[in-house]
């Protein structure tokens, strides 16, 4: 065979491959628009701490189901400083956050997948599987895009806020806000936010209240500052929420555990 031939022959096969690689990356793809929808819900499946998988409904059938007005301002400016703090500006993807992710990882020669914005995570969480696969993370990112499109801002965050993980079966800020405090999410002050907000990069281990509470506390303090210097909060505030966080300890979650395991 000539080289021609084997020219020819392996551009086919390059295309080939682009193809099957592009219909993985699209194939089965959902249609996000479904929830532009204020008054539907659609259930989805949620990992408990242990493994086992649980329907969880995303929608105003949820009893925990919290509409963005009823959050605290405060909670979500925590969110946002604490995960996505160029929310407002990227269309789902921060490029420059992701190059500064890839840089890490060609230094370190290991995949840490950093970077990813409230909508991948909330694209993630609603569409996708949790395993740290090229493949899933090309389908997270063109599904971050379509929301960004197909969806405001403001209902992104309000999606993000009721679905993501804060406990053992703990989805969403309305359940967290009981589980952790007692109280509902609308009651809660700019310290309670701040330390559920700072649990949010690992609540099962990296920062799980009941074994990091020193640690949670300091990256919610840090969360105060930020929102103090975003003039989220006067002087006065932070102050006052940077002693309060002194105090929290995530008691009311350890109530709710002795409980369930004596039902």
């Amino acid at each position: 065979m000539n080289l021609g031939k084997l020219f020819l022959w392996g551009l086919c096969a390059l295309f080939l491959s682009l193809g099957a690689f592009t219909l993985a990356v699209f194939w089965d793809l959902p249609d996000v628009s479904p929830l532009k929808s204020h008054v539907n819900s659609m259930t989805i499946s949620v990992p408990d701490w242990h493994g086992a998988m649980h329907p969880f409904q995303v929608g105003p059938e949820n009893p925990y189901w919290t509409p963005l007005d009823s959050f605290p301002d405060e909670l979500k400016w925590a969110v946002i400083v604490a995960e996505d703090a160029n929310f407002y500006e990227h269309d789902g993807v921060d490029i420059t956050a992701l190059k500064e992710a890839l840089k890490y990882d060609l230094k370190h020669k290991r995949m840490r997948y950093g970077a990813s914005t409230i909508t991948q995570q909330l694209a993630k969480n609603l569409f996708l599987s949790r395993d740290k696969s090229v493949l899933r993370k090309l389908r997270e990112l063109v599904l971050a895009t379509r929301m960004e499109r197909e969806l405001t801002k403001g209902r992104i965050l309000e999606l993000y806020l009721n679905v993501v993980e804060l406990g053992p079966l703990v989805y969403g800020f309305g359940h967290a806000a009981e589980y952790h405090f007692g109280m509902p999410v609308a009651y809660l002050t700019p310290a309670e936010a701040a330390f559920l907000a700072a649990t949010l990069p690992g609540p099962r281990v990296a920062f799980n209240p009941r074994n990091k509470l020193i640690k949670v506390r300091r990256r919610a303090a840090r969360l105060i500052k930020l929102l103090g210097s975003r003039n989220i909060l006067d002087e006065t505030e932070v102050n006052d929420a940077l002693v309060q966080i002194g105090q929290l300890d995530g008691r009311q979650a350890a109530r709710n555990e002795n409980s369930r395991a004596t039902d």
